[in-house]
């Protein structure tokens, strides 16, 4: 393997070329040729040889050899095309592979295209800046979700349809293949967004933008967002950049559907399906970062739903999964994410908070009222323990203060 690498590196990228003739090769085929035309011209047509057949013969050979020489010039521009050619293919299929493998070190969805974005940019040489636009699929409205050198916020300002799209008009509504747009100007005279809403795509870029390459993306067979490549050069786009930008935008379909499969795995397997808080396992994970402030405290609360059994009997498991739901939401409320909260099990859920001590109380008071007031009444009881790096102890303590608490409400 390594000898094969090695190879490669010595006859094709060091050299930036896909093949190439040494000059043996390239004797033999001037030279046979021209052997061959002498011994035949000598044997059918003059055994003799004077001057007018040796600047005949001449004449021939300049021409075979000035014709050779084009046909390899030509046939070596070819091949160096294809080498570049192949190089951005290979940079676009490094690119994508290295955003699905660091997938785990964007926030959320937004980052990861914001990062897709600025490496479709940087592979296509005509491009300078470029847009990510959404597509809602419920009412098909558009959204500018990412943008490389043009305003964001003057983008997000502008409310349009699908079909006030360059890709559904180019395309008769298929949105299936990548377009070229030569003059931003011609087509935008016959677009219907209101004058003010194309004062704000005019003045959003940089540069005035005047040619554009757009794409659709597809996930899973439907249109999920356009990818736009932007010039402020007419013409600037041609067949190669188009043909550049659908190979580009099939590794994004990749890339994308590769990061939301990873980070619906993340979620599964580091949050509960019901609430969206932190289940056990993620809670107890992010426990051992956690930073105890001395002039505040810790505590470790554990909460449980009152009488969820009675709720599940009376209205339903759709009644009872909505109570966890309210409770969870009111929890996020309160208590962000600088601080741990999860569903341990079952109707119980634990939290770690930062004091002092009065503040988690208070929260937890207001907490109880938020939820008196939902439609549905929602109960719980808690205990609370000061936590000191000892998940076990402040577990115990706080267990035994929740169902202190629960048996007080029963004896009043």
């Amino acid at each position: 393997m390594d000898r094969i690498t090695k190879v490669t590196e010595t006859d094709g990228l060091k050299k930036k070329q896909i093949d190439s003739l040494d000059l043996k090769f390239h004797f033999g085929l001037l030279g046979a040729p021209l052997l061959l035309l002498f011994i035949t011209w000598l044997t059918f047509f003059d055994s003799t040889l004077d001057t007018d057949l040796l600047l005949k013969l001449l004449l021939i050979s300049s021409i075979y050899t000035l014709g050779y020489s084009l046909s390899y010039y030509l046939h070596q521009g070819r091949l160096n095309r294809l080498w570049l050619h192949l190089q951005q293919i290979v940079h676009i299929n490094n690119t994508t592979f290295e955003l699905v493998n660091l997938a785990s070190h964007y926030k959320n969805e937004q980052a990861f295209l914001d990062a897709l974005l600025k490496k479709a940019v940087s592979s296509i040489e005509g491009a300078e800046m470029g847009s990510i636009i959404r597509v809602d699929p419920n009412n098909q409205q558009l959204q500018f979700e990412s943008a490389v050198g043009i305003n964001i916020d003057k983008l997000r300002q502008v409310k349009f349809h699908l079909e006030q799209s360059f890709e559904f008009r180019l395309t008769e509504g298929r949105c299936d293949k990548v377009v070229v747009i030569d003059n931003i100007e011609n087509i935008n005279s016959h677009s219907s967004l209101t004058d003010a809403e194309q004062a704000l795509l005019l003045t959003a870029p940089d540069s005035p933008i005047r040619s554009t390459l757009s794409s659709p993306i597809r996930i899973d067979g439907k249109l999920y967002a356009m990818i736009n490549l932007d010039s402020s050069v007419t013409k600037a786009f041609g067949h190669y950049d188009r043909n550049l930008v659908s190979i580009l935008t099939h590794e994004a379909e990749n890339a994308i559907a590769l990061y939301q499969k990873t980070r619906q795995i993340q979620t599964l397997a580091n949050y509960d399906s019901l609430t969206s808080l932190y289940n056990r396992k993620r809670f107890e994970e992010r426990l051992e970062h956690w930073i105890i402030k001395p002039h505040f405290g810790s505590y470790l609360i554990l909460i449980d739903l009152d009488n969820l059994k009675q709720i599940n009997d009376s209205g339903g498991h759709q009644a009872g999964d909505h109570a966890l739901s309210t409770l969870a939401q009111v929890l996020k409320c309160y208590w962000h994410e600088h601080q741990l909260v999860a569903r341990y099990g079952g109707d119980e859920f634990i939290a770690l908070c930062h004091g002092p001590l009065e503040t988690i109380l208070a929260d937890l008071a207001e907490i109880q009222r938020k939820l008196n007031n939902e439609l549905t009444k929602v109960h719980f009881s808690y205990g609370v323990a000061e936590y000191r790096n000892n998940l076990q102890q402040a577990f115990r303590t706080a267990d035994i203060g929740m169902y202190d608490h629960k048996r007080s409400k029963k004896c009043a």
